[in-house]
């Protein structure tokens, strides 16, 4: 097996309704087996999940954080440890006002798999191939300096592989070995 991580050059500014799997599949050549990983900000931003707030007014922010939370879990300053309706405990609730114009924030998408998945039938539909779609999102890890991509959207990849009941090299039976790869993925697409 051989992993090789190549970027999507050339992509344009994306805006609402820009069907991806175009874009993606009009800038590279895939074939059968590939994994495609896609920042969630290009699928909110193809989804419409663009929202106004005040750049001038932090409380904007904050209200539009708990909107989009089902629960907060600390608050540190401008830092509002979350729940997301999909069950991420992340930042903000993924609220992101990084690579968007001033008064503008970018939210998840809706429903992360279903976006994956429409990314990964139009690539199927466009180029003939069958890939496995990444949607990827950039995460603080607690205790840990920095943050890296972790996967919020899967379709035809595994998202863990359970490795539960094999053997490690030594023969000794694994009890609780469960690998995010869709993680993994995400994070080496990452740059």
């Amino acid at each position: 097996m051989t992993l090789e991580v190549l970027p999507v050059v050339g992509l344009p500014e994306v805006a609402a309704g820009d069907v991806l799997s175009d874009l993606i599949a009009a800038r590279v050549e895939l074939a059968d087996g590939d994994v495609v990983v896609v920042t969630q900000k290009i699928v909110s931003k193809a989804e419409g999940r663009l929202v106004a707030v005040d750049p001038e007014d932090p409380r904007s922010v904050r209200e539009l954080v708990e909107t989009e939370s089902t629960r907060i879990l600390r608050r540190r300053d401008d830092l509002i440890m979350t729940e997301t309706r999909h069950g991420f405990v992340c930042a903000n609730a993924g609220v992101d006002l990084s690579n968007v114009e001033s008064g503008r924030a970018a939210l998840l998408p809706v429903d992360p798999d279903r976006s994956a998945r429409r990314i990964r039938d139009g690539l199927r539909a466009r180029t003939g191939v069958t890939v496995g779609v990444v949607v990827s999102d950039t995460f603080g890890r607690t205790w840990r300096r920095g943050s890296t991509d972790v996967a919020i959207g899967v379709a035809g990849v595994a998202a863990v592989v359970d490795l539960r009941g094999t053997t490690d090299g030594r023969g000794r039976v694994l009890v609780g070995t469960e690998i995010c790869v869709a993680d993994e993925l995400a994070g080496a697409a990452d740059r």
